[in-house]
């Protein structure tokens, strides 16, 4: 049987050659741009570098899929298909391989946005099918956790509050829209969320055992539940601070 931990240095090897190729690239024609991460911006949690990097690399993919014949709902509904498998993963405490398969669900949500600017292909529909499959696999990672963590109330506490700042960042991201209102700036979007859940799993995999055994007071799960929990913590704050905005511009 395969170990759980080999799952997550894929995902480390991976990233890794995407990150020399992307140091070539630096050495031989500057830093790539992406149109749609310029929009976007980067924050002090993950920087527009490190956005424009993740689109640089997956634009190969993106054109792989567009010669296979791979539409851009495909590509939603196969990430949808991933995430809900990191969370079958995280609910038995398979973290690395949580960690593989989340991280290539963010890769096809990704894709499918990009697939459908090089066809000219997106629609509104498109659009809110990749809203909801954002919610669908991101409440499949927390309570995932969570059922991981069901033994202990103050665990479980902080999936719960995680799972509470991903769907209040996004309600109020759609609030603003619906209200006609600038959508405010604010931390732990949609990327970033994903970012620090994923790369939690992926680093408790790896070092949790061995962080345990030289720091006995901290549980193999300590990564996992640092990146819940930081998730939780700015998530729910930047939420509240998003609504007080709104309010504002509407008053």
């Amino acid at each position: 049987m395969v170990k759980d931990v080999y799952f997550a240095y894929v995902m480390l090897a991976l990233a890794a050659t995407a990150g020399l190729l992307y140091a070539v690239r630096l050495a031989v024609r500057g830093a790539a741009r992406s149109e749609r991460v310029s929009r976007i911006g980067g924050t002090a949690l993950v920087g527009q570098e490190v956005m424009d990097w993740t689109y640089w690399a997956v634009e190969p993919i993106v054109k792989g899929c567009i010669a296979l014949g791979i539409t851009a709902n495909g590509a939603t509904w196969i990430a949808l298909v991933l995430g809900l498998g990191a969370g079958v993963a995280m609910g038995f405490s398979m973290f690395g391989l949580a960690c593989l398969l989340a991280s290539w669900s963010v890769v096809f949500d990704i894709l499918d946005g990009q697939i459908a600017r090089f066809t000219n292909t997106g629609s509104n529909a498109g659009e809110v099918l990749d809203a909801a499959t954002d919610r669908y696999t991101e409440f499949a990672f927390v309570v995932g956790a969570a059922f991981a963590f069901r033994d202990e109330a103050w665990e479980m506490g902080i999936c719960m509050a995680a799972l509470l700042a991903c769907f209040m960042v996004s309600y109020t991201s759609a609030k603003a829209e619906a209200m006609h209102v600038e959508v405010p700036r604010g931390l732990m979007r949609r990327h970033e969320r994903a970012t620090y859940m994923i790369t939690g799993a992926g680093m408790t995999a790896m070092v949790g055992p061995y962080l345990h055994d030289h720091v006995p007071n901290l549980p193999t799960t300590t990564f996992v539940l640092g990146g819940l929990l930081i998730v939780a913590l700015i998530g729910n704050a930047a939420a509240v601070l998003r609504l007080v905005r709104i309010g504002r511009a509407l008053r």
